[in-house]
């Protein structure tokens, strides 16, 4: 199978760490060039800002000439009920909170994309993959700012797809379920084991499954697919 992607220049937003970490592994074990993008990072680059963003971009192309490929990975979690109830309001997910998820998850994967996109155009070429979820096909409780976040990642992908498509830019998604990254390893066991009862695999996914995801997506070997959110859940339904 030809991947070709030595040499290709891969960003990775949220690399530091987890998938994202996993996702650099995995284009570098092909040869990619890969830069890795996070808060934590040096030059720190925060998704949320336009202007961090696009000196990220400018510095990428000054360094290696082009862009390849854009893994829009950076993304948080900030659970609350819309309200919760118990004989009156006792809770609810407040604005900051609201805000704070889709800044990131929508807002970041928007203006990534939207800096990288130009040198893909005048390159006639690029690959564009953005992390869904699959809370973001099925909802879930406590989540109405992630699972938001996610279905409009997957709206993102729709649309680009048949907008960059001329240009040769793919566009895709992909939906992770249950991951065994170390937040999730650092779950109380019972938590872990009802995640596992819910996937028909009866297990966690490691995030080099998603991260191989990825680097298919990425390559000539899928070539001619765009515009799909490809789940890579083990199976899993969610609240089935």
């Amino acid at each position: 199978m030809n991947l070709n992607l030595k040499d290709k220049v891969v960003i990775v937003t949220g690399g530091a760490a987890g998938i994202g970490r996993a996702t650099v592994d995995g284009f570098a074990a092909e040869g990619a060039n890969v830069v890795a993008w996070d808060v934590t990072t040096d030059p720190k680059v925060d998704v949320t800002d336009a202007a961090s963003v696009q000196n990220a971009v400018d510095d990428v192309v000054a360094k290696y000439g082009r862009i390849d490929v854009l893994v829009n990975n950076a993304g948080i979690v900030r659970d609350a009920q819309l309200v919760k109830w118990k004989d009156g309001v006792v809770g609810m997910m407040d604005d900051a909170t609201f805000d704070a998820v889709i800044n990131v998850n929508l807002k970041g994967v928007f203006l990534c994309t939207r800096a990288v996109v130009p040198h893909m155009i005048q390159a006639k070429r690029g690959v564009i993959l953005n992390a869904s979820s699959i809370v973001g096909l099925y909802g879930n409780f406590g989540q109405t700012n992630y699972a938001a976040t996610k279905a409009g990642v997957i709206s993102f992908t729709k649309t680009w797809s048949r907008e960059l498509g001329r240009y040769n830019i793919r566009v895709n998604a992909v939906a992770p379920g249950f991951i065994a990254t170390d937040m999730v390893r650092a779950m109380p066991q019972k938590v872990v084991e009802v995640m596992e009862s819910k996937t028909p695999l009866a297990k966690l996914g490691e995030p080099e499954d998603i991260a191989n995801a990825y680097v298919w997506l990425a390559s000539d070997a899928a070539k001619f697919v765009s515009g799909a959110v490809i789940s890579v859940d083990g199976g899993l339904v969610l609240g089935t």
